[in-house]
């Protein structure tokens, strides 16, 4: 079969999706990458065709300045909660108008490569789901953050205006964002779905999502008799550097900022993952290790702690692990994900004060009862399928033998 995967946003967003593409692909399958030059990188080696030609992350977050307007400027969000910034913008940031532009270029795709037999994406891009519905074909969502807090009824409105753009007819039912279902890597019991999120048919998260991957040699050289601590804030919020002022919903280098004077403050070894953005004006003392980018979820084979933004893909990561979370959100899903951390004992939710994330890391480092909830997460994991065995639902919902994915 023919599989069309659309994957946005982030690097992160293509390592969401990877493992799935690489398992279809694995089987014998075609499958075709639709995404941003800078994210096709993710999909080197793997056995799929990388077509690059979706807008940059940076470039989509253009079409953010008249949503950030309406809500009166970079000085009335300083005034939102996370949580209201994040409702006001997930429209534009999933639906907006970059999304029309994505959807002719995935149907100029459809033209040289064929009609698909399904449409797998990133559960925040919503042009392969306007495509495939378009053409009637299945699509799938995979595991990502922006699935487990995108409600249909959020971006209804907007996929509407995307297909009176698009000459699109209107569907049955215009809220089906998830008719054929959605994949998932967080065990059921561990899931970090909103209440109004479809059910998701679960897999085990890849304990090295890219292969052939090493840890630098001064990680090896660390102290043992210490604990390491992972700080960082992913792979979109680096992208919105230069752009924080005036479109991005946060300023990058102040959370970094923030997370580096926690880290600092720690009895521990850190090692901080900085995505790029410069921490020369920092005094770092010897024990905090910058470093522009670390293979992350081999480092979480042997951490003790992740502070982080609380990104879905460093969440499964780290339960992937049995690794305790610190989550100091940003943007985006990351709130409604940091509460659902602290609800389901993994972790803490911590405010943006960086004597208090300190405090809370130090306490989780001692904590017992959350390394052993953690551990039990991790344990439901490793008890799930393999991705490999997403195949098979796949094909057959692709076929139409079955008419969704479902737990």
């Amino acid at each position: 079969m023919l599989v069309l995967c659309s994957v946005t946003g982030s690097p992160s967003h293509g390592r969401a999706v990877l493992p799935f593409a690489r398992a279809l692909g694995d089987a014998g399958h075609r499958v075709v990458v639709a995404c941003p030059p800078d994210i096709a990188g993710v999909f080197d080696g793997a056995p799929v065709v990388v077509e690059p030609v979706f807008a940059t992350m940076a470039d989509a977050a253009e079409h953010l300045g008249p949503a950030v307007a309406r809500l009166g400027g970079p000085a009335a969000l300083a005034a939102l909660t996370p949580t209201e910034v994040t409702t006001a913008l997930l429209p534009t940031l999933f639906a907006g108008p970059q999304v029309t532009g994505s959807a002719r270029a995935l149907l100029a795709l459809v033209e040289s490569h064929g009609t698909p037999d399904l449409v797998l994406r990133d559960g925040g891009e919503t042009a392969g789901f306007l495509v495939a519905e378009h053409l009637g074909v299945p699509c799938v969502a995979a595991p990502s953050g922006a699935g487990n807090v995108l409600a249909p009824h959020v971006v209804a409105d907007a996929l509407t205006e995307r297909r009176d753009e698009l000459g699109f007819a209107a569907p049955h039912d215009p809220a089906a964002l998830h008719r054929w279902g959605r994949l998932d890597c967080m065990p059921p019991p561990f899931s970090l779905a909103g209440p109004q999120i479809a059910p998701a048919r679960a897999f085990r998260q890849d304990d090295q999502v890219s292969r052939g991957e090493t840890l630098p040699g001064w990680v090896g050289a660390l102290p043992g008799t210490r604990q390491l601590v992972v700080a960082g804030l992913g792979t979109a919020m680096p992208a919105m550097a230069g752009r924080a002022e005036r479109r991005a919903p946060v300023d990058p280098h102040a959370a970094l900022r923030t997370v580096a004077e926690a880290a600092s403050r720690l009895d521990a070894e850190v090692v901080l993952s900085t995505g790029g953005l410069p921490v020369d004006d920092l005094a770092l003392p010897a024990h905090v290790h910058p470093a522009p980018w670390v293979p992350q979820p081999l480092l979480l084979q042997v951490a003790d702690l992740f502070l982080t933004h609380g990104g879905y893909n460093g969440v499964r990561e780290a339960v992937r692990h049995g690794v305790p979370l610190a989550v100091l959100p940003q943007f985006g899903d990351q709130e409604h994900n940091a509460r659902r951390i602290a609800e389901l004992g993994l972790g803490a939710h911590c405010t943006p004060d960086a004597a208090e994330v300190a405090a809370t890391c130090t306490r989780l480092l001692g904590d017992d009862d959350v390394r052993a909830r953690t551990r039990s997460a991790q344990r439901a994991m490793l008890a799930l399928p393999p991705v490999e065995d997403a195949v098979g639902a796949l094909e057959d919902l692709a076929a139409r033998r079955v008419p969704a994915l479902v737990p």
